[in-house]
């Protein structure tokens, strides 16, 4: 069985106690890191500026505390893989479900795929 490393556990401890719950039955199942959890207003602009997020302060999930959103990456990192980052998602999707809990995948955006981002629908 997989567990989270330090800071994967710092970073989803920022985030809402829905995907606490989902990520760590996740992780049971498939090796993964949590890279962002809550972002603060210089965080999420620079990624903003960098071109990882399309939006600004305050506008991304990630801004609320706890954070409405998370970024994740299949482990070991390898970020051209998408074939592991939809198995991880296919994961994730189905706990999601089970639970009852709505989320949006990052890689369903329109015109910005981001794929490590999964967010709560209506929260």
């Amino acid at each position: 069985m997989y567990k989270f490393g330090k800071k994967s556990k710092n970073n989803l401890n920022q985030c809402h106690p829905d995907l606490q719950d989902i990520l760590n039955e996740a992780i049971k199942i498939y090796d993964f890191s949590v890279i962002c959890g809550h972002r603060s207003e210089k965080e999420q602009n620079e990624a903003y500026n960098k071109g990882n997020s399309k939006l600004k302060w305050p506008q991304s999930k990630h801004n609320s505390l706890p954070s409405c959103a998370v970024d994740i990456v299949p482990f070991p990192i390898d970020w051209s893989d998408l074939e592991r980052f939809n198995r991880l998602v296919g994961i994730i999707q189905g706990i999601a479900q089970s639970k009852g809990i709505k989320i949006r995948l990052g890689a369903d955006f329109n015109s910005f795929k981001d794929y490590p981002h999964i967010e709560l629908v209506n929260e």
